[in-house]
């Protein structure tokens, strides 16, 4: 695989409908390449279900395989994508199992617990939404609002599912070292995903990359979506101080997030070393 061009566009973080997206994987593939990217990563959370089918090449695109394992580090929960990942190995398709169920396991509980609060069926419900083995708490949420009760998403979220709430179940995700073991079994590099999401002060980030890298841990999502050029700066510079490889990506979910549009968003700062140049 040869990337020669510096011009072209690297979208290395997106989602389909197998796990929390909005597209199927080919309309996602088909706004891709209307929106000019080059290089696209499916990185769906957990799962690898969008490949099913799929050639990494799709004419002017180029696919990345690609997906964002779930993980926690003290007591904030992270993502680690894993980019350029072989599909069939062995480690990705056993943390894809290990994932499933505990992603099942909780959504079970869930349930359970939405059950005692008068609402009949939730985890059937979701579990029909999400038409897969990714259930997570919007699709709760969807079968909130389509039961009645809860008047939108956001209102779902804010009574029932969000951080904080009844439904706002933990997980037992595998753990870090694990999750970054997968990957690099898997051929493939692990990345940090979307660091300024987890809202850690700039100390606690640092603990956590140093951690990270501690259990080979590779890259870190410089730019994810729009951010302001400090904030792209500030990762850019923590990029180099670790020695890490820069990822960027959109995170789009769905066509109405203009600030995760697929490849719209700043290019990587000149003095990092692309992800990219590692993939063979």
């Amino acid at each position: 695989m040869s990337y020669a061009s510096a011009a072209m566009i690297f979208d290395l973080h997106s989602h389909t409908l197998c796990s929390d997206g909005s597209l199927a994987p080919p309309a996602l593939i088909a706004r891709a390449i209307d929106s000019g990217v080059d290089v696209l990563a499916i990185t769906d959370h957990d799962t690898l279900d969008a490949y099913e089918g799929l050639s990494l090449a799709q004419g002017r695109l180029q696919l990345v395989a690609g997906i964002e394992f779930s993980t926690q580090w003290q007591s904030t929960g992270i993502h680690v994508l894993g980019l350029n990942v072989d599909l069939d190995s062995d480690a990705v398709q056993a943390g894809v199992r290990y994932q499933t169920e505990a992603r099942r396991a909780r959504a079970r509980r869930i349930g359970e617990i939405l059950g005692k609060m008068g609402i009949p069926d939730a985890f059937a419900g979701a579990a029909a939404l999400a038409q897969g083995d990714y259930i997570g708490r919007p699709h709760f949420a969807r079968y909130l609002v389509n039961s009645g009760k809860a008047r939108s998403i956001e209102d779902a979220f804010r009574k029932f599912v969000g951080d904080g709430k009844a439904g706002d179940v933990k997980q037992h995700w595998a753990d870090l070292p694990q999750v970054v073991q997968w990957i690099r079994d898997a051929g493939g590099i692990a990345v940090l995903a979307h660091p300024l999401k987890y809202k850690l002060t700039r100390t606690k980030l640092k603990r956590l990359l140093a951690d990270f890298v501690h259990v080979g841990g590779q890259g870190l999502e410089v730019v994810s979506g729009q951010q302001n050029p400090q904030q792209t700066a500030g990762m850019g510079q923590l990029c180099e101080q670790l020695n890490l490889l820069a990822s960027c990506g959109s995170d789009f979910h769905a066509p109405d997030t203009r600030w995760a549009e697929l490849g719209a968003f700043a290019p990587l700062p000149a003095r990092v070393t692309p992800v990219w140049e590692r993939f063979s």
